[in-house]
């Protein structure tokens, strides 16, 4: 039986993420970009779109901690202290989005207790909500969906952006010369996808917290399996913008395996 305060967050969390939809469709492919000190780029719509949801999440659950990428100002990591947070990428896939590449999303994470319990992600690409968590299952545009069950193999679909540090160059040619690679420019997307069983997995070198807590409560959802190569990321204690870059694979476990042991090699 899952909670009252649980439930009411969820359905706050679809809510608030649909109402941003047509602002990131209006969007598309015609805001002016800027660029942060890291070298990313930003929109006024990624600062609109996260004020938006920052204001109607906390004007209902004002005890809960809220993190995104775009508002959150410290001067270094912030403790979570708070039984429910929020993590938000406002859009995962700036560079596409400013472009006009359609494969960009709203990401939205609701954790307890550190953990993941149900994600939100807006597909501007499929113009459609995937949700779901660890225990209620996984659902892309409310058709239950599940994780692929194949073994890896030939013609086995693999999410995958090269590898920012060069030290993981190789693990690029291993996957290249075994599977079919997209790179979408998303990493929730890769993660939301294989959750949705059209990807079979998916591997990322690059992603930060915001990038995939979302798509992880997905992916859980759908029956499938996360290994982090780097450290543990869930439970949170911290939110930190400068924290290092995380490294994992998911899939089912038979996916997970192999890929674990591709990139051990």
């Amino acid at each position: 039986m899952h909670s009252p305060e649980l439930l009411a967050r969820i359905a706050a969390a679809k809510r608030v993420v649909s109402a941003q939809a047509d602002v990131l469709i209006a969007g598309f492919g015609r805001a002016e970009s800027n660029w942060k000190g890291d070298g990313s780029r930003v929109t006024p719509v990624d600062i609109a779109i996260s004020e938006a949801i920052q204001a109607a999440i906390e004007g209902e659950f004002s005890e809960d901690q809220f993190f995104s990428e775009e508002l959150t100002k410290a001067d270094g990591p912030i403790p979570v202290t708070s039984r429910f947070c929020w993590v938000l990428d406002p859009i995962d896939g700036t560079n596409n989005f400013a472009l006009g590449i359609p494969y960009c999303a709203i990401s939205l994470a609701l954790l307890e207790d550190g953990a993941p319990v149900y994600g939100v992600v807006y597909d501007y690409a499929r113009r459609c909500l995937i949700d779901g968590g660890p225990a209620f299952g996984c659902f892309d545009d409310g058709r239950p969906v599940w994780v692929k069950a194949d073994a890896p193999h030939a013609q086995s679909i693999l999410g995958f952006h090269s590898p920012h540090d060069r030290r993981f160059a190789a693990d690029a040619t291993a996957l290249v010369e075994r599977f079919k690679i997209r790179g979408l420019g998303s990493s929730t997307l890769h993660l939301a996808y294989v959750a949705a069983g059209l990807f079979d997995g998916t591997v990322d070198h690059n992603v930060k917290v915001w990038d995939i807590a979302a798509a992880v409560a997905l992916c859980l959802g759908a029956g499938g399996e996360l290994r982090y190569l780097n450290g543990e990321v869930f439970p949170l204690r911290v939110f930190d913008l400068d924290q290092a870059r995380i490294r994992y694979v998911a899939g089912n476990a038979t996916v997970c395996a192999a890929l674990t042991g591709l990139l051990a090699e």
